[in-house]
């Protein structure tokens, strides 16, 4: 299912990031979006992802609970992450409003798409019922590469994502593929985080290091990449920081190696754009 094994650990992959560099001196940090369905643990994954680096437990963003029927999320938000010396990391992740079934609900596709091309500014305020226009204090008229994403990351819970059968879930699932296509013509790599693996198999809610050996989990895999149409190794199962108060090194393994190999899309991405 992937090239993680055992001899995958936080120590190593954390002396493979203090080396990482942008490969495009135009840009000053890469940018990731992170967009799904509510309650997918979008929000969580940023805060886990921060506390990581911080070495203790930090909130990003405020995040809504599993049975949540709305975003927490209103604004789009990109702020820089730094590490537990106060260094600031090579890249920021954006938040936005959660994906809704209803279309006058939720993050809009055509916002999400505005965000892709660098034409968001952070504090962006969404409304469900209408996008962005260029009047708007928070557009951005003249993106640059910086102000670019440079990878998509989409969030889908592993628990629930073979319960996504409503008319609702399918709305979801095509504004998912639609800002999918977006990136794919804008050539930005793609990546889907599935959270909340604990829930999904218990042999791993027991161990997180059996997550690759688990059928359970390359099932919802499976799941994730018929839905969205992303190949399998473009599919990272993490556990998310929900209940825990001190950092776990299992967790904090899973997370580092799918930023890892973010960054290193993204990276690839902005290297690209020096040919162009």
């Amino acid at each position: 299912m992937s090239a993680f094994c055992e001899h995958t650990t936080k120590q190593k992959i954390l002396e493979e990031l203090s080396d990482f560099k942008i490969a495009n001196q135009d840009v000053r940090q890469l940018h990731i979006l992170v967009h799904g369905p509510i309650a997918a643990g979008k929000s969580s994954f940023i805060s886990s992802i921060a506390s990581v680096f911080k070495g203790r437990m930090v909130q990003k963003a405020l995040a809504e609970a599993a049975e949540c029927d709305h975003s927490f999320t209103k604004k789009f938000s990109t702020g820089k992450l730094r590490d537990k010396d106060g260094k600031v990391l090579p890249f920021v992740i954006s938040d936005i409003m959660g994906l809704q079934g209803a279309e006058a609900a939720g993050a809009r596709t055509d916002d999400l798409v505005m965000a892709l091309e660098g034409h968001l500014k952070s504090g962006y305020c969404f409304n469900p019922v209408g996008s962005v226009q260029k009047e708007d204090t928070f557009y951005n008229s003249c993106p640059n590469l910086n102000d670019k994403v440079h990878c998509l990351v989409s969030v889908l819970p592993g628990d629930k994502i073979g319960l996504m059968e409503t008319e609702q879930v399918h709305t979801v699932i095509r504004k998912l593929r639609e800002i999918r296509k977006k990136a794919s013509e804008l050539k930005i790599p793609q990546v889907v985080v599935m959270t909340m693996v604990d829930k999904a198999c218990p042999e791993v809610s027991k161990d997180l290091k059996m997550i690759y050996r688990s059928k359970k989990i390359k099932e919802k895999m499976l799941e994730c990449q018929n839905k969205l149409g992303v190949p399998m190794n473009y599919i990272y199962p993490v556990k998310n920081y929900s209940e825990e108060g001190e950092l776990n090194n299992d967790v904090d393994t899973l997370l580092l190696y799918a930023l890892k190999n973010i960054l290193n899309f993204a990276n690839d991405h902005v290297e690209d754009q020096l040919d162009n």
